[in-house]
C-alpha cells in the first residue's frame, strides 16, 4: 500500500474524532456554557446537518477542482472550524463552528475514498478504502475516549485544540505524500443524478439508513449523562465505558461486512437491526445497574455500527442497476442519509430528555430501529418481485 494512504488515514482519524467526541463532552459543555443537555445535544445534530448539506453541495461546486487541491482545502476548512470551536466565546458561536466543520466532513470521505482507489491497483481498491476508514474506526476506539478524558480534565476547548493538531498533521502529510497528478474523474450528468434522486428503490434505502442508523443516536447522543445521572458512574469512568463501546464498534464493523458478504445485505441488515432493537431494550432495562449497563453497552456498539458496511453495499448494489453512471452520487447521498439520521436522532433524543427523561431514550431508540426492521423487510420483498430494478 502506498505511503500516501497513511496521510488519508491520519486525516480520517482527526475527522472521525471531532464528529463523535462531542458525545462524551455534552455534560461538560452544558455545565460550562450554562445550557441544557438537549441544547448541548444540538452540537451533534448541527454537525451532522452540516455533513448532510455539505456532501452534495460542495461536491457539486468543487467537481472540477483537482483532487489533491480539494482534499487540502477541505482539511483547512476542517482545521479552521475546530480552531473556531476551541476559542468560541459562547454557545451560539460553538454551534456555528460545528456546522462549518461538518460541511467538510462528508466531502472529505468521498474524495479520500476516490483518491485511495486511484493510488492502488484495481484488485486492491477495497483494501485501500478500508484503510482510509480504519482512521474513523480507530477514532471511535481511541480518539473519542481520549478526547473525552482531555475535555473533562483540562476543559472541552482542549479537546478541539487537540483535533486541530491532528488535522495539521494530516494536512502536512497529505501535502507531502499525496501526488499532485491524480486522475480527474468525470462528473455524472444531470440526468444520471436525477435518476438517483427520483428512484423509489434508492429513496427507500436512504430512509432505511436514516431510520436504522439514526435511531441509535437517540440514545447514543446522551450516553455520557445517562451513565452519570442514571447509572451513577463518575465522570472519569465515562471515558472507559466509551472506550469499551468503541472497541465493540470496531468488531461490529468487521462482522457486519462479513455477514453481508455471506448472507446478502437484506438478511444481514435484518439480523443487525433486530439485534440492535433488542440490545437497546436491554440497555433501558439495565440502565440503573452498573454491571448490567456496561454489559449492554459492550454489545451495543457492535450492533450500532455493524449496519454501515451492508447499508453502503446495498446502496451500491441498487445504484448499479437504476443509475449505473451515477453510483458515486448514490453512495455519497447515502453518507448524507447516515448524517441526516444522526441529526434527527440527536434532536429527537433531546426532546425525549426534556419531556420524559434520560432513562427513556434507549426505549425510544429501540422503537425507531424496529421501524427500520420493517422497512428492510419491505425492501427485501421488492427485491424478490419480478423485474424489481429496471435497467437502462
Amino acid at each position: 500500500m502506498p505511503l500516501a494512504l497513511l496521510a488519508l488515514t491520519i486525516s480520517a482519524f482527526a475527522v472521525g474524532t471531532t464528529e463523535f467526541v462531542i458525545v462524551g463532552l455534552i455534560p461538560t459543555i452544558a455545565a460550562d456554557l450554562g445550557v441544557s443537555l438537549p441544547s448541548a445535544g444540538l452540537l451533534v445534530s448541527l454537525y451532522a446537518l452540516g455533513v448532510t448539506i455539505g456532501a452534495p453541495v460542495l461536491t457539486a461546486l468543487a467537481g472540477r477542482m483537482p483532487r489533491k487541491r480539494l482534499l487540502l482545502s477541505l482539511l483547512m476548512l476542517f482545521i479552521a472550524g475546530n480552531a473556531f470551536a476551541a476559542f468560541a466565546p459562547g454557545y451560539e458561536s460553538l454551534i456555528v463552528a460545528r456546522f462549518l466543520t461538518g460541511l467538510a466532513h462528508g466531502v472529505f470521505f468521498a474524495i479520500a475514498s476516490t483518491i485511495a482507489t486511484s493510488l492502488v491497483a484495481r484488485d486492491k481498491e477495497s483494501s485501500a478504502i478500508a484503510l482510509v476508514f480504519l482512521g474513523l474506526t480507530v477514532a471511535l476506539v481511541t480518539g473519542v475516549p481520549l478526547g473525552t478524558w482531555i475535555g473533562q480534565s483540562f476543559g472541552w476547548q482542549s479537546t478541539f485544540l487537540g483535533v486541530v493538531v491532528l488535522g495539521l498533521i494530516g494536512l502536512i502529510a497529505s501535502a507531502l505524500l499525496i501526488p499532485g497528478d491524480l486522475s480527474q474523474g468525470t462528473a455524472p450528468g444531470l440526468r444520471a443524478q436525477m435518476r438517483v434522486l427520483t428512484s423509489p428503490r434508492l429513496l427507500l434505502v436512504y430512509l432505511i439508513t436514516a431510520v436504522g442508523y439514526g435511531g441509535n443516536f437517540i440514545a447514543f447522543t446522551y450516553l455520557a449523562p445517562m451513565l452519570t445521572q442514571v447509572t451513577g458512574f463518575d465522570a472519569g469512568a465515562v471515558s472507559l465505558v466509551i472506550l469499551l463501546y468503541g472497541a465493540s464498534v470496531a468488531i461490529g464493523n468487521v462482522v457486519g461486512g462479513k455477514l453481508a458478504d455471506r448472507m446478502g445485505a437484506v438478511p444481514a441488515l435484518t439480523v443487525i437491526f433486530v439485534g440492535l432493537t433488542a440490545v437497546l431494550l436491554a440497555l433501558g432495562l439495565t440502565l440503573t445497574s452498573p454491571v448490567g449497563a456496561v454489559a449492554a453497552i459492550a454489545i451495543w456498539g457492535g450492533f450500532a455500527f455493524a449496519n454501515v458496511p451492508p447499508l453502503q453495499a446495498y446502496t451500491v448494489q441498487i445504484a448499479r442497476q437504476v443509475a449505473p453512471d451515477a453510483v458515486d452520487v448514490a453512495s455519497g447521498l447515502n453518507i448524507g442519509a447516515f448524517n441526516l439520521g444522526i441529526a434527527f436522532g440527536a434532536w429527537a433524543g433531546g426532546i425525549a430528555v426534556e419531556g420524559i427523561g434520560l432513562a427513556a431514550t434507549p426505549f425510544l431508540a429501540a422503537g425507531v430501529v424496529a421501524v427500520a426492521v420493517m422497512l428492510i423487510r419491505l425492501a427485501g420483498q421488492l427485491d424478490r418481485a419480478p423485474n424489481p430494478l429496471p435497467t437502462r
